[in-house]
């Protein structure tokens, strides 16, 4: 066998390989399309098992535009988006500059506590977190989703380890140009980590997008949840109505699809900067 035979064997292995885990990862998207347009009894059926809708109906997003305020949910979610987005990026570029670059008294202490935050479960930060929010008396408001992405643990290493990739005489000749530590950080070091930056607004807005259990427990109002906390409540006790359920949570995925395929380019180039995963 030769050379170019094997790899070609070898390259059609890895693409059977590769489309076989696409499947698999978007089998519980088409789930969830199908879902959308099957009746209560459709969707509920295991003997028989229905794969496709007999029928293929609108009702269920009918039924779900009519009773949730889409327009109110998705406005609270791209404001919650955006303002962790501005915040992490603005704090965790700052902190992670004078991390990877500055010389300060207890700067190596200060970062194990920043490592030791990504190493314990964000739960158990809900109670204090809680607290702080109540006692500003600033529940149920965007500020109180917005609080817990003031500043980031993640952001901070990722920026870190954006600087102490970048050389130290790019700092030295700023400094004889006669820049001070703000300007070489403004004008010189920052616009270098763009990469980073992006990667990490990705993982944020992402982050922000599924955030579940914070918004169930400092908002109370219907009018100030995002939309993952409006879709759980949708979740019965006992029994829910899987149509209903899954055409809303459809219609609450149009919001990262139209992101996705507006900076499809950004995203990717942030993911494989960062050489890490969604």
């Amino acid at each position: 066998m030769t050379l170019t035979v094997k790899r070609k064997i070898q390259k059609l292995c890895i693409h059977f390989i590769l489309t076989i885990f696409s499947i698999i990862m978007i089998t519980p998207f088409v789930w969830m399309a199908l879902t959308a347009f099957k009746t209560v009894g459709e969707a509920t059926s295991v003997n028989p098992f229905v794969i496709f809708p007999g029928k293929w109906i609108l009702d269920a997003f009918q039924t779900v535009w009519n009773n949730m305020n889409f327009l109110v949910l998705y406005k609270n979610t791209l404001l919650l988006i955006f303002w962790r987005v501005l915040c992490a990026c603005l704090t965790a570029t700052m902190a992670g500059y004078a991390f990877a670059r500055l010389e300060f008294k207890g700067k190596n202490l200060m970062f194990s506590v920043v490592l030791f935050q990504m190493m314990i479960p964000s739960q158990i930060f809900i109670v204090p977190q809680y607290l702080m929010v109540s006692r500003l008396k600033m529940t149920n408001t965007i500020f109180s989703l917005v609080f817990p992405g003031i500043v980031t643990a993640f952001g901070t290493f990722l920026m870190k380890q954006a600087y102490m990739t970048l050389p130290k005489e790019l700092e030295e000749a700023a400094r004889l140009d006669g820049c001070n530590i703000f300007q070489t950080f403004l004008k010189i070091m920052m616009p270098l980590t763009r990469s980073s930056l992006v990667a990490l607004s990705i993982f944020t807005a992402v982050f922000a997008y599924k955030d579940l259990m914070w918004p169930l427990v400092v908002n109370m109002s219907a009018s100030k949840m995002p939309l993952s906390a409006a879709l759980a409540t949708m979740q019965g006790q006992y029994s829910s109505n899987y149509p209903q359920l899954m055409a809303a949570s459809l219609i609450a995925c149009i919001p990262m699809i139209i992101l996705y395929l507006i900076f499809q380019k950004q995203f990717i180039e942030g993911i494989a900067t960062s050489g890490g995963k969604l």
